[in-house]
């Protein structure tokens, strides 16, 4: 995504980003985990992540209109541990 990319929308300028995930008192850039989500933990707050492929997101924000596209990578990031 490296290179210009015009807004869908308005036709404006597309600037490259990213969305933070927030996880306690850090900031990490926000992941897309495939399958559905299965509850995990004490009470189902969480969701299971063992053996699933975490890919980083970026995001594309519109100059003009503030329109954004999300992708995640083409390959997943690895092993993680949440």
């Amino acid at each position: 995504m490296s290179e210009e990319s015009t807004c869908p929308k308005c036709r404006g300028t597309m600037e490259e980003g990213f969305l933070p995930d927030q996880m306690y008192q850090l900031l990490g850039q926000l992941l897309w985990i495939s399958g559905k989500p299965e509850p995990s933990g004490l009470f189902g707050q969480g969701v299971k992540v063992v053996g699933r492929e975490f890919y980083a997101v970026r995001s594309l924000r519109c100059t003009s209109c503030g329109f954004l596209e999300m992708y995640a990578d083409r390959k997943p990031i690895g092993d993680r541990h949440l």
